[in-house]
């Protein structure tokens, strides 16, 4: 008896954990359905609240997902350079094209301004406190209107951004005449859509908010066509009228732009093109101007383009129906004259200069600067110029030149260049002979190299032993008066260049031994001095006086047998013009 109550006391424990089981596994399902039912609801309310979010931006910017491609082409889209060729690429911008340059139209404001006339779609807040309290945000219906609860529609279409306030005070005042404060404002913008047409370099249809200004919207659609469209015949239509018209040009040069209020379904037309000239020359804005019609006067090209005020003449190159013309004409003239499409038009300042300026350079008194009249002389300026005779060197003036210095240069090009063809087209017997020349002209080629970096002084002698020639000066002339000095410099091929006192019983070969005697290049028979005034004289019968330079030359290798002769020239040529003993 005991052993069958305990049989039907495991049955009924085996059952009892079957049950449990199954409950257990039944609840964990229902849990696991909830928990993924409260999953999905979490996505759910997360996508409501990015689409939410979403929403708010693109009413707020239009633009957040207007400039994700950062001008990437698509499959299948052609770039607008292919589409729209260039007329004449030598040709100057038009006058204004910076306008549609830079990233200004992604720099959005939230679009509100007094003058904002509200439309469908607007939000409203409305706050009312005191007998009544509300806080709402109020969206503008198709109908134009704003839904109050207690009060009723209130009619807000067009109505500015700084008259809604009393708009929808007085009407709420038909409710509630006292003990209620009532604040109203424009909370967001909607954006407009506005098709974009004519000459521009992507028409089509741009987003943007209503109070966006006409520059905005072109840049919007990459600018005006600078071979076809025109800065100055720019329509905005509303249902086949023209409500506003823009001429950029206005508000390149005086700021002056008309500020419509954008609707959807607007049309921006660009027309085509006027007569256009092109300008350049001694003038401030060197563009292509575009006039209102087919003709302009000369005078508002004047004020356009802005001459420098040492422009003189003018020069116009045109087509007409006699055939090609070329006039040259005084600027007064110009302002008379008609220009038309396809006109160049250039500025000169062809008037030559009654005054010349010249520089003073040294041991000097009073200003640097001196403009003397044309056809001055040397005398005359050194009238003006204040010196101390204890410490300028007035009888070894010397004058540069920027004349001279040219024509030093281009008598040391000619050098180099005989240089140069003497060692490449020398005739050689043997390929011992070609490697050797090879490596002669490989040296040379790297000397020439040096050789035209050095820059020449242009340096004029005027004075000697006392005596200061009285020359015609020119522009740019420098005038160097030397200061007095007790100083030999020694340079060159020596082993230790320096500077040397005077010494009055000392002779050339004495500073070159105090300076270390010769270098292993030098030559010996090659010794240049010069004098403070600029004159040089050979060691051999030169007198050594303070503030001379002593040279030593370098000596050209023996292995470059055919070209020591120029190379020596060169180099005595550079050591002349420029003060520099090149190695």
């Amino acid at each position: 008896m005991k052993f069958q109550q305990l049989s039907v006391l495991i049955v009924l424990l085996s059952s009892l954990s079957v049950f449990v089981d199954a409950q257990g596994q039944n609840n964990r399902s229902q849990n696991n359905a909830a928990n993924n039912l409260n999953r999905q609801a979490t996505v759910n309310e997360l996508n409501a609240a990015q689409n939410s979010l979403n929403s708010e931006q693109l009413a707020q910017d239009p633009d957040v997902y207007m400039n994700t491609r950062q001008g990437m082409l698509l499959p299948g889209e052609s770039d607008v350079s292919e589409l729209l060729p260039t007329a004449n690429p030598d040709a100057p911008p038009p006058f204004g094209a910076n306008l549609f340059v830079g990233g200004y139209e992604s720099e959005r404001y939230d679009g509100l301004n007094s003058n904002y006339l509200l439309a469908p779609g607007d939000k409203v807040t409305l706050a009312l406190w005191g007998a009544v309290n509300a806080n709402e945000v109020l969206t503008v219906d198709n109908q134009g209107n704003i839904f109050i609860p207690n009060i009723g529609p209130v009619s807000v279409e067009n109505v500015s951004a700084s008259s809604l306030n009393n708009v929808v005070t007085s009407k709420v005042r038909t409710v509630y005449r006292d003990n209620v404060s009532i604040y109203v404002n424009l909370l967001t913008a909607t954006p407009v859509s506005v098709y974009i047409s004519g000459s521009i370099i992507r028409p089509g249809q741009y987003a943007g908010l209503a109070s966006d200004s006409i520059i905005y919207y072109l840049k919007r659609a990459g600018g005006i066509d600078p071979d076809r469209g025109s800065y100055r015949d720019i329509q905005l239509r509303r249902d086949g009228e023209v409500i506003a018209s823009f001429d950029l040009y206005d508000f390149i040069l005086n700021g002056d732009l008309p500020t419509p209020t954008f609707k959807d379904g607007d049309v921006i037309f660009v027309g085509r093109q006027n007569a256009t000239v092109e300008v350049s020359g001694s003038v401030r804005n060197p563009f292509r101007f575009e006039f209102v019609g087919d003709v302009g006067a000369g005078s508002e090209l004047v004020h356009y383009a802005l001459p420098m005020a040492k422009t003189s003449h003018v020069g116009v190159i045109g087509d007409r129906d006699v055939g090609p013309f070329s006039l040259y004409m005084p600027l007064t003239d110009f302002d008379a004259f008609e220009l038309t499409d396809g006109d160049r038009v250039m500025f000169n300042d062809d008037i030559r200069a009654e005054v010349i300026d010249v520089q003073i350079e040294g041991s000097y008194l009073g200003p640097s600067y001196y403009a003397v009249k044309k056809g001055a002389r040397l005398h005359d300026v050194l009238a003006l110029i204040e010196t101390d005779p204890n410490l300028a060197d007035i009888q070894s003036i010397y004058i540069e030149r920027e004349s001279v210095a040219e024509m030093q240069r281009e008598t040391l090009e000619e050098s180099l260049n005989r240089l140069e063809r003497t060692v490449f087209s020398s005739p050689v017997s043997s390929t011992g002979e070609a490697s050797i020349r090879a490596s002669e002209a490989s040296l040379v080629l790297q000397f020439t190299e040096r050789a035209r970096e050095i820059e020449p002084k242009g340096r004029v002698i005027v004075s000697d032993r006392g005596e200061v020639a009285n020359i015609l000066l020119e522009m740019g002339d420098r005038i160097v008066i030397p200061a007095k000095t007790d100083i030999v410099n020694v340079s060159g091929e020596v082993l230790m260049p320096r500077s040397i006192v005077f010494n009055s019983q000392a002779e050339v070969e004495d500073y070159i031994a105090w300076a270390g005697g010769f270098s292993e290049r030098a030559n010996a028979d090659q010794i240049i001095v010069v004098h403070p005034n600029g004159m040089y004289e050979s060691f051999e019968t030169a007198s050594i006086q303070p503030g001379d330079t002593i040279m030593v030359l370098p000596k050209v290798s023996s292995h470059l047998m055919q070209s020591v002769k120029d190379i020596t020239q060169v180099i005595y040529q550079i050591a002349i013009a420029s003060d520099v003993v090149l190695r």
